[in-house]
């Protein structure tokens, strides 16, 4: 379930020529589900993506939250709750401050991440388990960002930008390095979700790489389905694991800037 709230946040495809979509008001929720060929489709856990305007260190700032978490039936038995931030300033579009705060029964973990696009370096401050915070300085690149950054940088891409067949790299900042997320477009297809009916949607498949070189040989390949509308919504996304796979798919939707057109009637 941790893999699949990581990947519904990252493995998704960013333009680095459009500014960000960030709408206050906006709240997009999902439910993660597990499914085995002898087991029903079970709603384990639930994802929701806030957006509001702030003021953060004394000017207006957008701010946005994640937060990953089981549902109360299944915390019993394994109780998380991953909370993800950042703060974007209006005037540029990009983010300038990351925090997470992860909680997932005994672990923790902490991380914050402060931007200085002018040098195009980040500082980077981790802790796991309470342990001392570790410290790094990366170098940024246009294309450089954090989880939830990448979330929203890739709904303000244009569809005449995807070529089907189409590959391509983003890049992922982590405490420590910057990973590469692989992805391939392709194409499009009417995708039915859970208990809101069909949607006109983009398909991609995604990996998140271990080298720079593209490879969908050598790890777990994501399914994601994006609304082909202009608010280019996360509808689902599905990983297979050792028995069966792990779905997420939205659950609900408020304060979004267009029209959900995508949606067949």
């Amino acid at each position: 379930m941790k893999r699949l709230l990581f990947a519904l946040f990252a493995i998704l495809w960013a333009s680095t020529s459009s500014a960000q979509l960030y709408h206050p008001g906006e709240a997009l929720e999902y439910r993660v589900s597990y499914r085995a060929k002898y087991f029903p489709n079970t709603e384990i856990g639930s994802v929701e993506v806030t957006t509001e305007e702030v003021d953060f260190q004394g000017t207006p700032h957008y701010r946005v939250v994640g937060v990953g978490r089981t549902l109360p039936t299944y915390r019993w038995f394994f109780n998380m709750e991953d909370r993800y931030t950042i703060h974007i300033d209006p005037a540029t579009q990009r983010t300038v401050h990351f925090a997470s705060d992860l909680q997932e029964g005994n672990y923790t973990f902490e991380s914050t991440y402060r931007y200085d696009w002018e040098q195009m370096q980040v500082a980077t401050r981790w802790s796991s388990r309470k342990r001392p915070f570790k410290e790094m300085t990366l170098p940024l690149t246009d294309r450089s960002m954090d989880a939830i950054s990448l979330f929203f940088n890739m709904r303000s891409a244009s569809v005449d930008e995807f070529t089907e067949g189409g590959v391509g790299t983003l890049e992922m900042v982590l405490e420590d390095t910057v990973r590469h997320i692989n992805y391939r477009y392709l194409g499009r297809e009417v995708k039915k979700i859970r208990n809101k009916g069909k949607f006109r949607a983009l398909k991609f498949e995604c990996q998140l790489g271990t080298t720079e070189g593209f490879s969908f040989t050598d790890g777990t390949v994501f399914t994601l389905w994006i609304s082909d509308d202009s608010n280019k919504i996360p509808l689902a996304i599905e990983s297979p694991v050792r028995i069966g796979s792990i779905q997420a798919y939205i659950y609900d939707f408020k304060g979004l800037k267009y029209p959900v057109e995508s949606l067949i009637k």
